[in-house]
């Protein structure tokens, strides 16, 4: 079906327009990144979706599309990967996806990191991963136990890197954006971190993630990021066979203590915490210990 009958559907604003069904909206992403759309039907779909808001039946869909097209990593038997999506970036505190990809690493899970630098004026993971030495990966392969590799989008789909591109343009977040936050890149299973900045959204994504069948953990990230904030736990939650359960209640009442966090969020800065973190140098802060614990738990009792 063309891509005019579904905007027809989804373009009648937030009050007018009608959900599309989980395979329109796959037929729909499919076209988009097969490259059958045009730059004004790309921009018709951001802006008419931004406005109308995804549903889990929907970004179910647009998940199918996705994951099926990506150039999706192999899986080693025995060895459960935990899958980190990175996209938003830090500007206020230090950006510890890294340090927690290794922190999992350490407790002998193999970690991916995927992301884009969709946001000029953040610290982003694939900065950081480089002043650590630890260049992108573009070739997929079977990652071993304890191992951490860091791949962009790009390299996944050059379709939808592009779909992630267009908020260059308009200025505007769009569906790419949400579903890259719960794709799994992987030929076979994983767990997924999801992480939400409005509560609303975790409602949505834990929908999503039901819908689909996915192993995923899901908490309020730190600045759209899927770490727990270093100075306050928050609900950690973990999605099962459909199921959503409590893994971790969130950290209430004043704090006592603060972590001992750098000075700056600058990428040197970040490098050096991370490495004095993991060199035994400097305290991990409780949180980040925490949602290490219960996600390796996860991961172990069901992919191991």
């Amino acid at each position: 079906m063309g891509i005019a009958t579904y905007l027809k559907d989804i373009g009648r604003g937030k009050e007018g327009a009608r959900a599309l069904t989980r395979e329109q909206a796959a037929d729909l992403m499919g076209q988009l990144l097969d490259g059958q759309l045009s730059d004004l039907e790309i921009g018709a779909f951001c802006l008419a979706m931004r406005v109308k808001g995804e549903t889990p039946e929907e970004m179910a869909g647009l998940l199918d599309a996705t994951e099926s097209r990506l150039q999706r990593w192999p899986v080693q038997a025995g060895v459960p990967v935990v899958v980190l999506p990175s996209y938003n970036g830090a500007r206020r505190l230090p950006l510890l996806t890294p340090l927690l990809a290794h922190l999992l690493a350490r407790e002998g899970l193999a970690v991916l990191v995927h992301g884009a630098r969709t946001e000029t004026a953040r610290i982003t993971s694939d900065q950081v991963f480089e002043a650590l030495g630890e260049p992108p990966v573009a070739l997929p392969r079977a990652l071993q136990a304890g191992e951490v590799a860091y791949v962009s989008t790009q390299h996944l789909h050059d379709g939808l890197h592009r779909l992630l591109e267009v908020r260059r343009v308009v200025g505007l977040r769009n569906s790419g954006h949400s579903l890259v936050k719960l794709m799994n890149p992987l030929a076979g299973p994983a767990l997924i971190v999801g992480c939400y900045t409005h509560p609303e959204y975790a409602i949505s994504m834990a929908e999503t993630f039901a819908l689909r069948g996915t192993l995923a953990v899901l908490l309020r990230g730190t600045e759209g990021e899927p770490v727990a904030d270093p100075r306050r736990c928050p609900l950690i939650e973990g999605l099962h066979h459909g199921q959503r359960q409590v893994l971790q209640p969130a950290q209430e009442g004043s704090l006592s203590t603060l972590p001992e966090l750098p000075n700056g969020q600058d990428i040197p800065a970040t490098v050096r915490y991370t490495q004095a973190v993991l060199a035994g140098e400097l305290p991990l802060p409780d949180p980040l210990r925490v949602q290490v614990e219960r996600i390796a738990s996860l991961a172990r009792t069901s992919l191991g």
